[in-house]
């Protein structure tokens, strides 16, 4: 029990050094930067700090966040099986370029409407990214350079379709795709400054769906073993292949309902205006909330902070682009000190079961001295 005991609390030690060790080292290195530049890194950051704790910054960056959660976990699901999904922008500007299609051209009763217009953003979105697995499984090519074309060619593909008199429409100087009905626009929580998008709550399932799936399910099992080692794996009966198309499927579907949030809580249509770049974004999400849904959630948030008060220090006369050096050095703190805790843990558990191994050495020597008979023996 006691032993027991001990190992939680290091292994709670250890998950809170690493990213208090993170945080320490990105505020000094920022700090740096900004004194460099001659620039206050306190003032900075009391800027920050006031300015994104007021109520409409709280609202802005919880549906700034959204997004960029749903993103990270299409990412993260990739990664647990060391598959690199690059792909999540394309996958999710394709998905949402025909959800709103289609949502575009339905006249549903809402209860209806918008499970239509989710299912055709995942099932867009899981095809597009299948397309990679499938070619990872049966060809071993690398998913890294098929998710890079297939963005290309998603870019491509909308930019042909957004056209006046294809699949969009020009109002001023915007082409976009027909406007969903009030009724397939999803809800939103009011609240005395903003609303909230009710999206959240699309966010919301997906994590626990995510951490469910993949500690609770022979599936995660399986993906979590592929990661680790794919020829241990297959020795104990896991189908490699047939997990990798599975989990690029999964992560395209989520990588599909990125852009709902936008879609239909905000725009209602797809436009030349359409948000891009969210799944670089949920790359630096992942590695920062090391796959786990509770961290990716707070680094969401901890990016949409950061975006919401880059406004305000540029108004301060700051650079507006020491929020983007904040970002990188942070993502680089995590990963940094993530792997020097890691290798910490590691060399203390050798050393702490050496010391263990010693003792029952040693208690085993003393018993043997002081029993003649079982030396004897």
């Amino acid at each position: 029990m006691r032993n027991a005991l001990r190992i939680d609390r290091e292994k709670l030690v250890l998950g809170v050094a690493a990213p208090l060790l993170a945080i320490v080292t990105a505020v000094a290195i920022t700090s740096a930067v900004m004194g460099v530049t001659g620039q206050n890194p306190f003032r900075a950051y009391e800027v920050m700090i006031d300015f994104g704790t007021k109520s409409d910054s709280q609202v802005w960056i919880v549906n700034r966040a959204i997004p960029y959660y749903l993103s990270a976990v299409a990412v993260a699901i990739g990664f647990r099986m060391n598959l690199f999904n690059i792909g999540v922008d394309g996958q999710y500007r394709v998905a949402a370029f025909f959800a709103a299609v289609v949502g575009g051209s339905l006249s549903l009763p809402g209860i209806l409407q918008i499970p239509v217009i989710l299912a055709t953003a995942m099932a867009v979105g899981a095809i597009w990214a299948g397309i990679a697995g499938w070619l990872k499984a049966t060809r071993g090519v690398s998913e890294v350079i098929t998710t890079i074309m297939l963005n290309f060619l998603g870019g491509s593909l909308i930019g042909y379709f957004l056209q006046q008199g294809r699949l969009a429409e020009l109002e001023g100087n915007i082409v976009h795709t027909p406007d969903i009905p009030e009724s397939g626009m999803f809800f939103e929580f009011a609240t005395r400054v903003q609303p909230i998008h009710g999206t959240v709550v699309i966010a919301v399932v997906i994590g626990v769906a995510y951490w469910f799936v993949l500690n609770r399910t022979r599936f995660g099992f399986d993906l979590r073993a592929v990661g680790r080692s794919e020829p241990a794996a297959e020795a104990s009966g896991v189908s490699v292949k047939r997990t990798v198309v599975t989990a690029m499927l999964l992560s395209g579907a989520v990588a599909g309902l990125v852009g709902m949030p936008t879609l239909l809580n905000e725009s209602g249509n797809y436009g030349n205006d359409f948000p891009a770049g969210l799944g670089f974004t949920g790359i630096a999400i992942a590695l920062l909330g090391r796959n786990h849904p509770v961290g990716m959630a707070f680094a969401a948030l901890l990016w949409g902070f950061l975006e919401r008060t880059s406004t305000q220090l540029e108004a301060e006369d700051y650079a507006q682009e020491i929020v983007s050096v904040m970002q990188g050095i942070i993502v680089l703190s995590v990963v940094v000190a993530y792997e020097l805790v890691r290798r910490w843990g590691i060399r203390r558990q050798q050393r702490l079961v050496g010391e263990e191994l010693a003792a029952q050495a040693s208690a085993s020597a003393r018993k043997n001295d002081s029993d003649p008979a079982e030396v004897s023996r």
